[in-house]
């Protein structure tokens, strides 16, 4: 077929190789313009346009679709189909219309949860069994449209946010090697999305990264590993932000106050409302990443309280 992509971020990669993979026409690759990055703030293409300049695969980047202008140039490719995959842009009804076969999603998670910006981190968080990637039609409404075929990933408790979404870029891939033969051949029954069942996964920000110790080491654990790649869970250790980046519930009571530090040589375990949680890897401001037994050899925390 000959296809529009637009993605712009690594998990949009994947995708996009699959489909060059399987022979299809990538007659254009719409992505996010360049942003600045990196402590020099020099502009950096996005992950999909390096891939798609490889192979010589026209790039645009506009600012929005809704001109006539943005109109005229992409329905000048005479596309079959359009293939979206965290493009990070809302597309127009006359740019859905334009495609033959319209336009298709790899939204990553099961629809109808988890619609919006952040539904692999809030499947991490709530604490939810599994995940995965649903592709579906695009409407004009956020993540609404008709389900064509879904790839299911269990989430194990050692996962954060950044394995799933790993996981995830693969299953979308996969998925829509899947769906396309379908799709052209009309052997696809797309399901609505029950409308009962919706949840919105918002958008994360700094503001959910305090840890409240008063939690359960369960619903702590879930916390961390869900703000991992970013913001990432802090606390408070000694006046400084102390980020941790993964951790672990351990299955005993506690009757020390909740933040209240436990340590040996090697290990860092915390109070919490329900049971001790222990850290793996943590980072101190302008300090690099490292696991706790690191930290505690030049560090005695036993017995302090975090977070105040």
């Amino acid at each position: 077929m000959r296809i529009i992509f637009a993605g712009t971020p690594e998990f949009a990669v994947p995708s996009l190789q699959k489909l060059i993979d399987l022979g299809h026409d990538i007659c254009a690759v719409y992505t996010q313009p360049d942003r600045p990055a990196g402590r020099g703030q020099h502009l950096q293409p996005p992950p999909v346009k390096v891939l798609a300049l490889k192979y010589d695969i026209p790039v645009l980047q506009p600012l929005t679709l809704k001109t006539d202008d943005e109109l005229h140039i992409f329905q000048n490719f005479n596309a079959d189909l359009m293939v979206v995959v965290a493009y990070g842009m809302i597309l127009p009804q006359t740019i859905l219309d334009t495609p033959r076969f319209g336009c298709i999603n790899g939204h990553g998670s099961l629809l109808p949860r988890w619609r919006g910006a952040a539904p692999i981190q809030r499947a991490v968080i709530e604490g939810d069994k599994e995940t995965g990637v649903t592709i579906m039609q695009i409407v004009k409404k956020l993540d609404a449209g008709d389900m064509l075929h879904k790839e299911i990933y269990p989430i194990k408790p050692t996962d954060t946010s950044a394995i799933v979404h790993d996981e995830l870029a693969k299953l979308s891939a996969i998925g829509l090697e899947k769906v396309l033969p379908q799709l052209e051949n009309g052997l696809l029954k797309p399901e609505p999305q029950d409308e009962n069942l919706v949840t919105y996964a918002a958008k994360l920000t700094k503001e959910d990264s305090p840890i409240d110790w008063s939690q359960s080491a369960e619903t702590l654990v879930r916390k961390i590993h869900g703000l991992n790649p970013k913001p990432v869970a802090q606390t408070v250790y000694n006046g400084l932000a102390m980020k941790i980046w993964a951790a672990e519930v351990l299955n005993e009571s506690t009757n020390l106050e909740a933040g209240q530090v436990r340590c040996t040589s090697k290990t860092l375990d915390v109070a919490t409302g329900n049971g001790f949680l222990r850290i793996h890897e943590l980072q101190m401001p302008n300090g690099k990443r490292m696991l706790a037994s690191a930290f505690l050899a030049a560090h005695d925390l036993n017995g302090v309280k975090l977070g105040v």
